[in-house]
Protein backbone atom coordinates (compact mmCIF):
# COMPACT_ATOMS: atom_id res chain seq x y z
CA UNK A 1 0.00 0.00 0.00
CA UNK A 2 1.25 3.55 -0.95
CA UNK A 3 1.37 5.86 1.57
CA UNK A 4 0.65 9.57 1.19
CA UNK A 5 3.26 11.75 0.60
CA UNK A 6 2.12 14.30 3.34
CA UNK A 7 1.69 11.20 5.60
CA UNK A 8 5.15 10.32 5.02
CA UNK A 9 6.61 13.91 5.55
CA UNK A 10 5.10 13.98 8.93
CA UNK A 11 5.91 10.12 10.52
CA UNK A 12 9.38 10.88 9.37
CA UNK A 13 9.40 14.36 11.41
CA UNK A 14 7.76 12.38 14.17
CA UNK A 15 10.39 10.00 14.28
CA UNK A 16 12.82 12.90 13.43
CA UNK A 17 11.84 14.74 16.96
CA UNK A 18 11.67 11.48 18.83
CA UNK A 19 15.36 10.87 17.98
CA UNK A 20 16.29 14.27 19.32
CA UNK A 21 14.40 14.19 21.82
CA UNK A 22 16.15 10.80 22.61
CA UNK A 23 19.43 12.34 22.02
CA UNK A 24 18.55 15.37 24.07
CA UNK A 25 18.16 12.98 27.05
CA UNK A 26 21.12 11.15 26.92
CA UNK A 27 23.10 14.49 26.72
CA UNK A 28 21.62 16.09 29.73
CA UNK A 29 22.85 13.51 31.84
CA UNK A 30 23.51 14.91 34.81
CA UNK A 31 20.16 16.78 35.45
CA UNK A 32 20.09 16.37 39.41
CA UNK A 33 21.84 15.08 42.47
CA UNK A 34 24.60 12.47 41.96
CA UNK A 35 25.37 10.04 45.35
CA UNK A 36 28.41 8.42 45.87
CA UNK A 37 27.89 5.41 48.34
CA UNK A 38 31.04 4.63 50.43
CA UNK A 39 30.49 1.56 52.36
CA UNK A 40 33.14 2.61 55.05
CA UNK A 41 32.45 5.03 58.57
CA UNK A 42 33.43 8.81 57.92
CA UNK A 43 36.65 9.59 58.31
CA UNK A 44 38.81 6.82 57.03
CA UNK A 45 40.55 6.12 53.24
CA UNK A 46 37.74 5.63 51.41
CA UNK A 47 35.49 8.24 52.53
CA UNK A 48 38.09 10.95 51.99
CA UNK A 49 38.85 9.61 48.41
CA UNK A 50 35.05 9.63 47.61
CA UNK A 51 34.52 13.26 49.26
CA UNK A 52 37.97 14.92 47.48
CA UNK A 53 36.60 13.38 43.94
CA UNK A 54 33.00 14.30 44.51
CA UNK A 55 34.04 18.16 45.20
CA UNK A 56 35.41 17.78 41.42
CA UNK A 57 33.30 16.06 40.09
CA UNK A 58 30.62 18.58 41.30
CA UNK A 59 32.94 21.56 39.31
CA UNK A 60 32.76 19.39 36.26
CA UNK A 61 29.51 17.71 35.70
CA UNK A 62 27.73 20.68 36.94
CA UNK A 63 25.58 18.80 39.43
CA UNK A 64 26.26 18.65 43.41
CA UNK A 65 28.08 15.32 44.55
CA UNK A 66 26.87 14.15 48.02
CA UNK A 67 28.68 11.13 50.01
CA UNK A 68 26.34 8.88 51.56
CA UNK A 69 28.41 6.47 54.39
CA UNK A 70 26.62 3.21 54.60
CA UNK A 71 29.47 1.26 56.60
CA UNK A 72 29.22 -2.61 57.83
CA UNK A 73 29.85 -6.16 57.34
CA UNK A 74 32.93 -5.43 55.39
CA UNK A 75 31.71 -3.00 52.91
CA UNK A 76 28.49 -5.69 51.77
CA UNK A 77 25.73 -3.16 53.40
CA UNK A 78 26.71 -0.52 51.03
CA UNK A 79 28.18 -2.02 47.81
CA UNK A 80 24.81 -4.20 48.22
CA UNK A 81 22.92 -0.88 48.00
CA UNK A 82 24.78 0.13 44.84
CA UNK A 83 24.28 -3.35 43.30
CA UNK A 84 20.60 -2.71 43.65
CA UNK A 85 20.29 0.69 42.53
CA UNK A 86 18.85 2.15 39.37
CA UNK A 87 21.85 2.22 36.96
CA UNK A 88 21.12 5.60 35.51
CA UNK A 89 24.37 7.36 36.91
CA UNK A 90 23.05 8.83 40.11
CA UNK A 91 24.01 6.12 42.43
CA UNK A 92 27.57 5.73 42.31
CA UNK A 93 29.89 3.30 44.62
CA UNK A 94 33.13 3.85 46.01
CA UNK A 95 34.85 0.55 46.68
CA UNK A 96 37.93 -1.28 48.39
CA UNK A 97 40.24 -4.38 48.61
CA UNK A 98 37.49 -5.61 50.13
CA UNK A 99 35.55 -6.40 46.49
CA UNK A 100 38.09 -8.42 45.55
CA UNK A 101 38.50 -10.68 48.93
CA UNK A 102 35.31 -10.94 50.13
CA UNK A 103 33.89 -13.53 47.24
CA UNK A 104 36.43 -15.82 48.89
CA UNK A 105 36.02 -14.95 52.46
CA UNK A 106 32.19 -15.30 52.88
CA UNK A 107 30.01 -18.26 52.04
CA UNK A 108 27.31 -15.82 51.63
CA UNK A 109 27.04 -12.36 49.82
CA UNK A 110 23.91 -10.58 48.69
CA UNK A 111 25.60 -9.38 45.70
CA UNK A 112 28.05 -10.20 42.78
CA UNK A 113 29.96 -7.83 42.14
CA UNK A 114 30.49 -9.39 38.30
CA UNK A 115 26.97 -9.67 37.20
CA UNK A 116 25.57 -6.96 39.74
CA UNK A 117 28.05 -3.54 39.49
CA UNK A 118 29.76 -1.95 36.61
CA UNK A 119 33.23 -0.52 36.86
CA UNK A 120 33.66 2.95 36.46
CA UNK A 121 37.86 3.58 36.91
CA UNK A 122 40.22 2.73 39.58
CA UNK A 123 41.09 6.01 41.52
CA UNK A 124 44.17 4.82 43.42
CA UNK A 125 45.95 2.04 44.27
CA UNK A 126 46.88 2.33 48.42
CA UNK A 127 50.36 0.46 49.53
CA UNK A 128 51.08 -0.51 52.98
CA UNK A 129 53.90 -0.14 55.23
CA UNK A 130 55.65 -2.62 57.35
CA UNK A 131 56.61 -0.88 60.69
CA UNK A 132 57.77 -1.94 63.40
CA UNK A 133 58.33 -1.22 67.42
CA UNK A 134 61.05 0.87 68.41
CA UNK A 135 62.60 -2.01 70.46
CA UNK A 136 62.50 -3.97 67.57
CA UNK A 137 66.64 -4.36 65.92
CA UNK A 138 65.64 -4.44 62.56
CA UNK A 139 65.94 -1.75 60.34
CA UNK A 140 65.28 -3.50 56.90
CA UNK A 141 63.62 -6.12 55.10
CA UNK A 142 66.71 -8.30 54.95
CA UNK A 143 67.18 -7.87 59.46
CA UNK A 144 63.67 -8.41 59.84
CA UNK A 145 63.36 -11.63 58.30
CA UNK A 146 66.46 -12.97 59.79
CA UNK A 147 64.78 -11.74 63.43
CA UNK A 148 61.98 -13.57 62.79
CA UNK A 149 63.23 -16.54 61.72
CA UNK A 150 65.35 -16.48 64.99
CA UNK A 151 62.04 -15.95 66.70
CA UNK A 152 59.34 -18.12 64.92
CA UNK A 153 55.87 -17.92 66.26
CA UNK A 154 57.27 -14.79 68.83
CA UNK A 155 56.79 -12.15 66.93
CA UNK A 156 53.38 -10.36 66.12
CA UNK A 157 52.09 -8.17 63.61
CA UNK A 158 48.79 -6.04 63.77
CA UNK A 159 45.81 -5.10 60.70
CA UNK A 160 42.72 -3.64 60.95
CA UNK A 161 40.93 -7.14 60.80
CA UNK A 162 40.61 -10.41 59.01
CA UNK A 163 40.75 -10.86 56.06
CA UNK A 164 41.37 -7.46 55.06
CA UNK A 165 44.45 -6.64 52.51
CA UNK A 166 46.71 -5.84 55.58
CA UNK A 167 46.25 -9.71 56.55
CA UNK A 168 46.19 -10.46 53.39
CA UNK A 169 49.52 -8.82 52.94
CA UNK A 170 51.04 -10.31 56.20
CA UNK A 171 50.43 -13.71 55.01
CA UNK A 172 52.06 -13.30 51.81
CA UNK A 173 55.18 -11.84 53.58
CA UNK A 174 55.11 -15.15 55.77
CA UNK A 175 54.63 -17.27 52.92
CA UNK A 176 57.43 -15.96 50.29
CA UNK A 177 60.06 -14.85 53.12
CA UNK A 178 59.64 -18.01 54.94
CA UNK A 179 58.61 -16.88 58.48
CA UNK A 180 56.02 -16.98 61.11
CA UNK A 181 55.31 -13.68 62.71
CA UNK A 182 51.77 -14.14 64.46
CA UNK A 183 48.47 -11.91 63.11
CA UNK A 184 46.84 -10.44 65.65
CA UNK A 185 43.62 -8.34 64.23
CA UNK A 186 42.59 -5.02 65.41
CA UNK A 187 38.71 -3.36 64.45
CA UNK A 188 40.65 -0.11 62.94
CA UNK A 189 43.90 1.41 61.97
CA UNK A 190 44.33 3.64 65.28
CA UNK A 191 44.41 0.87 67.97
CA UNK A 192 46.60 -1.80 65.76
CA UNK A 193 49.28 1.34 65.03
CA UNK A 194 48.75 2.21 68.56
CA UNK A 195 49.88 -1.04 70.19
CA UNK A 196 53.16 -1.35 67.63
CA UNK A 197 53.86 2.72 69.15
CA UNK A 198 53.20 1.10 72.62
CA UNK A 199 55.44 -1.80 71.84
CA UNK A 200 52.76 -4.22 73.06
CA UNK A 201 52.91 -5.87 69.29
CA UNK A 202 56.17 -6.57 67.45
CA UNK A 203 55.06 -5.18 63.89
CA UNK A 204 52.13 -4.06 61.44
CA UNK A 205 50.97 -3.84 58.15
CA UNK A 206 49.25 -0.36 58.31
CA UNK A 207 47.63 2.26 55.45
CA UNK A 208 50.60 4.81 55.17
CA UNK A 209 47.97 7.88 56.26
CA UNK A 210 47.38 6.35 59.55
CA UNK A 211 51.45 5.70 59.99
CA UNK A 212 52.46 8.91 58.92
CA UNK A 213 51.93 10.52 62.23
CA UNK A 214 53.52 7.88 63.91
CA UNK A 215 56.64 7.96 61.97
CA UNK A 216 57.03 11.50 61.98
CA UNK A 217 57.30 11.45 65.81
CA UNK A 218 59.54 8.62 65.51
CA UNK A 219 57.09 6.20 67.86
CA UNK A 220 57.43 3.23 64.81
CA UNK A 221 60.34 2.29 62.44
CA UNK A 222 59.12 2.13 59.14
CA UNK A 223 60.94 -0.81 57.35
CA UNK A 224 59.13 -1.07 53.61
CA UNK A 225 55.93 -0.37 51.56
CA UNK A 226 54.24 -3.18 49.96
CA UNK A 227 53.97 -1.78 46.32
CA UNK A 228 56.53 -2.60 43.94
CA UNK A 229 58.25 0.75 44.29
CA UNK A 230 58.58 3.38 47.31
CA UNK A 231 56.17 5.94 47.30
CA UNK A 232 56.44 9.76 46.79
CA UNK A 233 55.47 10.64 50.53
CA UNK A 234 57.86 8.14 52.22
CA UNK A 235 60.57 8.49 49.64
CA UNK A 236 63.43 7.38 51.52
CA UNK A 237 61.72 3.80 52.75
CA UNK A 238 62.11 1.18 49.94
CA UNK A 239 59.29 -1.28 48.73
CA UNK A 240 59.86 -4.79 49.79
CA UNK A 241 60.33 -5.88 46.16
CA UNK A 242 63.81 -3.83 46.59
CA UNK A 243 64.95 -7.47 48.69
CA UNK A 244 66.43 -9.59 46.18
CA UNK A 245 64.68 -12.89 47.36
CA UNK A 246 61.67 -10.82 47.42
CA UNK A 247 61.86 -8.92 43.88
CA UNK A 248 58.12 -8.97 42.56
CA UNK A 249 56.65 -8.41 45.90
CA UNK A 250 53.32 -6.73 45.77
CA UNK A 251 50.14 -6.42 47.45
CA UNK A 252 48.40 -3.39 47.78
CA UNK A 253 44.70 -1.92 48.89
CA UNK A 254 43.05 0.37 46.32
CA UNK A 255 39.87 2.20 46.09
CA UNK A 256 37.89 2.37 42.79
CA UNK A 257 34.44 4.06 41.49
CA UNK A 258 31.64 1.46 40.54
CA UNK A 259 27.95 1.99 39.45
CA UNK A 260 24.90 -0.36 39.37
CA UNK A 261 25.41 -3.00 36.50
CA UNK A 262 22.85 -1.78 33.42
CA UNK A 263 24.37 1.97 32.87
CA UNK A 264 23.95 2.83 29.81
CA UNK A 265 27.47 3.23 27.61
CA UNK A 266 27.19 6.92 27.27
CA UNK A 267 26.84 7.81 30.75
CA UNK A 268 29.43 4.73 32.19
CA UNK A 269 32.28 6.93 29.29
CA UNK A 270 31.21 10.34 30.51
CA UNK A 271 31.75 9.57 34.27
CA UNK A 272 34.82 7.53 33.14
CA UNK A 273 36.02 10.55 31.56
CA UNK A 274 35.05 13.25 34.15
CA UNK A 275 36.47 11.00 36.98
CA UNK A 276 39.92 10.19 35.09
CA UNK A 277 40.20 14.03 34.69
CA UNK A 278 39.99 14.36 37.92
CA UNK A 279 42.93 12.01 38.95
CA UNK A 280 45.36 13.46 36.61
CA UNK A 281 44.75 17.29 38.24
CA UNK A 282 48.36 17.80 39.62
CA UNK A 283 47.29 19.31 43.04
CA UNK A 284 44.36 16.66 43.54
CA UNK A 285 47.34 14.04 42.66
CA UNK A 286 48.97 16.13 45.14
CA UNK A 287 46.77 15.67 48.17
CA UNK A 288 46.17 11.65 47.16
CA UNK A 289 49.77 11.22 47.18
CA UNK A 290 50.06 13.54 50.56
CA UNK A 291 47.56 10.43 52.25
CA UNK A 292 49.70 8.06 50.79
CA UNK A 293 47.83 7.13 47.96
CA UNK A 294 48.81 6.51 44.36
CA UNK A 295 46.22 7.66 41.65
CA UNK A 296 45.90 5.10 38.93
CA UNK A 297 43.00 5.78 36.57
CA UNK A 298 41.91 3.62 33.95
CA UNK A 299 39.40 2.79 31.73
CA UNK A 300 36.40 0.91 32.61
CA UNK A 301 37.48 -2.32 31.33
CA UNK A 302 41.18 -2.41 32.49
CA UNK A 303 39.40 -1.62 36.26
CA UNK A 304 37.15 -5.03 35.93
CA UNK A 305 40.42 -7.03 34.72
CA UNK A 306 42.59 -5.39 37.67
CA UNK A 307 39.98 -6.68 40.23
CA UNK A 308 39.82 -9.97 38.85
CA UNK A 309 43.42 -10.25 39.22
CA UNK A 310 43.33 -8.60 43.05
CA UNK A 311 40.73 -11.19 43.44
CA UNK A 312 42.64 -14.11 41.96
CA UNK A 313 45.54 -13.00 44.40
CA UNK A 314 43.23 -12.71 47.70
CA UNK A 315 41.67 -16.28 47.38
CA UNK A 316 44.94 -18.36 46.77
CA UNK A 317 46.65 -16.10 49.80
CA UNK A 318 43.23 -17.33 51.71
CA UNK A 319 43.69 -20.92 51.20
CA UNK A 320 47.27 -21.21 51.19
CA UNK A 321 47.36 -19.38 55.04
CA UNK A 322 43.78 -20.69 56.24
CA UNK A 323 42.43 -17.38 56.97
CA UNK A 324 38.76 -18.26 57.89
CA UNK A 325 36.46 -15.65 59.84
CA UNK A 326 33.17 -16.12 61.68
CA UNK A 327 29.95 -14.80 60.12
Amino acid sequence: MRVPYRAALACAAVMSVAGLSGAHAQSAYPSQQIRIICPFPAGGGTDLSARLLGEQLNKILGQPVVVDNRPGASAMIGSDAAAKSKPDGYTLLITAGEIASNPHLYTKMAYDWERELQPITLLVKVPNLIAVNMDVPAKTVAELIAYAKQNPKKLTYSSSGVGNPQQLTGELFNKLAGVQIMHVPYKGAAPQVADVAGKHITMTFVSIGAALPFVQSNRIRPIAVTSLTRVSVLPDVPAIAEHPPLAGFELVNFFGLMAPAGLPDPILRRLNAAAVQVMKMPDIAAKFRAMGFEPAPNTPEQYREFIRGESAKAAKIIVEAGVKLTE
